[in-house]
C-alpha cells in the first residue's frame, strides 16, 4: 500500500494545501493530513479546530485521513507505515 503523509501546522489551512492533496489522491492508496504539534509555537487556532477544518475540508475523498502528531515526523511516519511525504 502506498501511503503519504502531508505534514504541517495548517495554522489555517489554505488553498495551496488543499491543492496539493486533491492533485496528490490519486496517486496514494492513503494520504494522512498530519497536523504537527509544537508547543514552542503559539498557534492561531487550537488543535481542535483545526482538525475539524481539515476533516470538512477532505470529506469527499474516501483515502484521505486526518491525523495528529507530537515530536518528529519521521517517527510518525514509521509508525503509520508511510514511505512517502508530501510537501508543497
Amino acid at each position: 500500500m502506498k501511503i503519504a503523509v502531508f505534514p504541517g501546522s495548517f495554522d489555517p489551512i489554505t488553498l495551496g494545501h488543499v491543492d496539493l492533496v486533491r492533485r496528490a489522491v490519486p496517486l496514494f492508496d492513503k494520504i494522512i493530513v498530519a497536523v504537527g504539534i509544537n508547543n514552542e509555537k503559539k498557534a492561531l487556532f487550537s488543535l481542535e479546530r483545526r482538525l475539524d477544518w481539515l476533516r470538512d475540508v477532505f470529506k469527499k475523498y474516501e483515502n484521505v485521513e486526518v491525523s495528529f502528531f507530537e515530536g518528529l515526523t519521521v517517527k510518525f511516519c514509521e509508525k503509520r507505515d508511510a514511505h512517502y511525504l508530501i510537501r508543497g
